[in-house]
């Protein structure tokens, strides 16, 4: 077989594997994303074909919208509650599961499987079960033990209990995720580095860990904190299924993608609004990821 022939082989089969995902990556997301973009500058009611060009008008009306605006500061409170609570308890795992001699790959996987169920089968649980308003749910009851009165969790707002239930499930989902993260950048740590540590004298624990640890794991530390960050924006299926009810949802914690779905498909379906909001999100995601990218260094050559 001369040279050039598997030349042609071996792209024969690159595209017989990879044309399949790249097909499905075009039709899938980025014929959408490009449909949406032209749908943003169209008047767009009940329909997803457009009618009338009009400009920036649509992103002018969704910036001058204040349940809009409430809906990033919404996300900017779900950020700064669970980014550093998933980054500590996920590094935490991967420390212990780490330092496990045996049944590791059984530890390994009892972490990482509530990243396997559902977003919207665990916010049921979390609503039905856990955080039931009534006084027989599993918060309650356990409340109930030590003489407190019920809460109603996700109807409360002073104090906004909600944000305790849609944290906590956001973080036994992912939690284990990002452990798995941690702990490939833990194996990846040189021993020589502990044992060279243990001979200058260094004290295990909070030493080794702010010395060594933390600095190896500086890669897996910038990526994980990039991607909680834009998880965080996308954040629809438990704030949606936890706090919507036959009547509605509620004014209060309504995150972007939530807002654009009553915008797009509620009563108005405003489509050419609803696709200038997701515009304006997808924009702010991106302004956010390069400048945090850029505040950790990301890419910069080592010293």
């Amino acid at each position: 077989m001369t040279a050039a022939r598997r030349v042609r082989n071996r792209t024969l089969w690159f595209w017989v594997f990879v044309g399949p995902f790249v097909l499905g990556l075009g039709l899938f997301t980025y014929l959408p994303l490009l449909w949406s973009v032209g749908l943003s500058v169209f008047e767009a009611r009940n329909t997803v074909t457009p009618t009338h060009f009009v400009g920036l008008d649509n992103y002018t009306a969704m910036l001058s919208d204040d349940a809009f605006v409430d809906s990033l500061r919404t996300f900017l409170v779900f950020t700064a509650f669970i980014v550093p609570a998933t980054y500590a308890l996920s590094l935490a795992l991967a420390l212990m599961v780490n330092r496990v001699r045996r049944a590791q790959a059984f530890f390994r996987s009892v972490f990482f499987l509530p990243a396997a169920c559902s977003y919207v089968v665990a916010a049921l649980i979390w609503k039905m079960s856990v955080f039931n308003g009534v006084r027989f749910g599993l918060a309650n009851t356990v409340l109930g033990r030590f003489g407190g009165d019920p809460v109603a969790w996700l109807s409360t707002t002073d104090p906004p209990w909600y944000w305790l239930v849609i944290v906590t499930v956001r973080l036994w989902l992912q939690a284990g995720f990002y452990m798995i993260l941690f702990l490939a950048g833990l194996q990846r740590i040189d021993p020589g580095l502990y044992e060279a540590a243990e001979v200058d004298g260094a004290r295990p624990g909070w030493q080794v860990l702010r010395h060594i640890t933390l600095p190896q794991l500086r890669a897996t530390s910038i990526a994980v904190a990039l991607l909680l960050v834009i998880n965080a924006f996308q954040a629809f299926d438990e704030f949606y299924n936890l706090l919507s009810d036959a009547r509605g949802y509620p004014p209060y914690a309504r995150p972007p993608l939530v807002y654009l779905y009553y915008i797009a498909l509620g009563q108005g379906q405003n489509l050419g609004l609803g696709s200038a909001g997701a515009v304006i999100l997808a924009l702010v995601i991106a302004v956010v990821t390069v400048g945090q990218a850029r505040w950790f260094g990301l890419g910069r050559k080592e010293e």
